[in-house]
């Protein structure tokens, strides 16, 4: 029941109100209740009065309240007028720097070669007097991407462009270190096509590795980036690719030189399974080697290659990751070029060569915040010396053994040792110590 002042007296109200109706009346039949009367309609007045201000002094009703407005959109039109409707923009990459302090067996690693800036097996020298352990700093693996994605015919489009740092030198170490941008990826892809350039269809990206030098077990992995198309169904994928060939001359030892005269397109074929278990693939390689050395030669030679890899789970805290590679004519898609495709002979002829690497590594999850890898690679060349002669590399080996620490979401710091060995045809050989440290941030 409400006790509000105004209800609780609308009765009093009310019957006051009928007795000054009813007044009149009275007032005429018996003139000695006048008095009564007048005071009765001053009762009534006051009351009227006290009434009529505590309605005013009542607080008014709080109005409804307006509708929030509807947020603004953060974006309604995509960001690039050229862009069609409903493309979708994204950006990401990391700032890496790496440090590393390097000793070698033999004469130093030349300054300015790659082989400073990450592990490279076919920079380690096998002839010379060591100099001691060398300290290298650089930020060149830094890296940017941008992607663009969307959908056509109910298909799934999309672009993709990368770039890190490791170009040619803009400055020198002495005052900016300025590096030009280089170009890792520029793809497209819709549905079941990709074109453009990325990781050859040849090399499983996934199996590698969690290391803090920029590959890790290089003499062993297939590691090549370059122009393809490409088709995808289901487990399997078919790519042609650039055709270019690497080519030892007559008699040069590690001499080499490229060729860009095959007409044909290396072809490649993988077949892939996954599960909660991790995957496993193997993938095919068939090329036709190309050189015009001199009239009349034979410069035509054929290339193939098996490549069997994968990652098993081994639990929720371990994982092995593993890859054998083996074929002849495919130098430059092993190791970065450890090997060469083929070999000239004096007449011209090209002959190719035979090889087999491989790698397998161990990955423990301490906890959420720390990790650690080993891993061993190896690669054999079986070169004909008769034609490379004896100055050219054999074989090439190394073990890796890292911890990574991620102290904030994104930041990681590491710290890798590597021991590697070169050695050539003539028994010469080299070894590398190396302790590799990078701060990474990705975004």
């Amino acid at each position: 029941m409400s006790n509000h002042p105004l209800t609780s007296r609308r009765p009093l109200l009310a019957a006051a109100i009928a007795l000054a109706l009813l007044a009149p009346a009275a007032a005429a039949a018996d003139d000695s209740r006048e008095a009564a009367l007048e005071a009765r309609i001053e009762q009534l007045e006051r009351l009227v009065a006290e009434l009529v201000a505590e309605r005013a002094a009542a607080p008014a009703a709080a109005p409804a309240p307006a509708a929030a407005p509807a947020a603004p959109a953060i974006q309604t039109t995509p960001i690039l007028t050229a862009a069609n409707p409903g493309t979708r923009f994204s950006a990401g990459g990391f700032i890496k720097l790496d440090a590393m302090l390097s000793d070698t067996s033999r004469a130093d690693i030349a300054d300015g070669s790659a082989g400073r800036l990450f592990y490279l097996p076919q920079s380690i020298p096998v002839a010379g007097v060591s100099e001691g352990a060398d300290a290298d700093f650089h930020a060149q693996f830094s890296r940017l991407w941008f992607g663009a994605d969307g959908e056509f015919d109910g298909k799934p489009v999309r672009a993709y462009l990368e770039f890190d740092l490791f170009g040619g030198a803009l400055g020198s170490e002495a005052s900016t270190n300025t590096y030009g941008v280089t170009v890792r990826h520029a793809y497209v892809s819709w549905d079941r096509w990709l074109a453009g350039q990325t990781w050859s269809n040849f090399q499983d990206v996934a199996a590698l590795p969690d290391a803090v030098d920029f590959i890790g077990p290089t003499e062993g992995t297939t590691f090549v980036r370059q122009a393809q198309l490409r088709y995808t169904k289901g487990p399997w994928t078919l790519s042609i690719e650039n055709p270019e060939t690497v080519l030892t001359p007559y008699r040069a030892g590690a001499g080499r030189l490229a060729s860009d005269d095959g007409a044909l397109p290396d072809l490649t074929a993988r077949w892939t399974r996954r599960g909660d278990w991790g995957h496993v693939g193997i993938a095919a390689l068939l090329r036709s080697m190309r050189h015009e050395a001199l009239p009349g030669a034979d410069g035509r030679e054929t290339g193939f290659g098996l490549s069997g890899s994968g990652r098993f789970n081994l639990g929720a805290r371990d994982d092995l990751r593993w890859m054998v590679t083996a074929g002849r004519g495919i130098g430059r898609y092993v190791g970065l070029g450890l090997s060469t495709d083929a070999v000239l002979d004096e007449g011209g002829d090209l002959h190719a060569t035979d090889l087999v690497a491989g790698f397998v590594g161990w990955r423990h999850v301490f906890n959420p915040r720390l990790r650690g890898n080993l891993f061993y690679s190896r690669a054999e060349i079986d070169n004909d010396t008769a034609l490379t002669g004896l100055g050219i590399t054999r074989r090439a080996h190394s073990a890796h053994a890292n911890l990574i620490y991620t102290p904030l979401p994104k930041l990681d710091i590491g710290a890798e040792l590597i021991w590697g060995q070169r050695e050539t045809e003539d028994g010469a050989s080299g070894e590398l110590r190396r302790l590799h440290t990078h701060v990474k941030y990705s975004f």
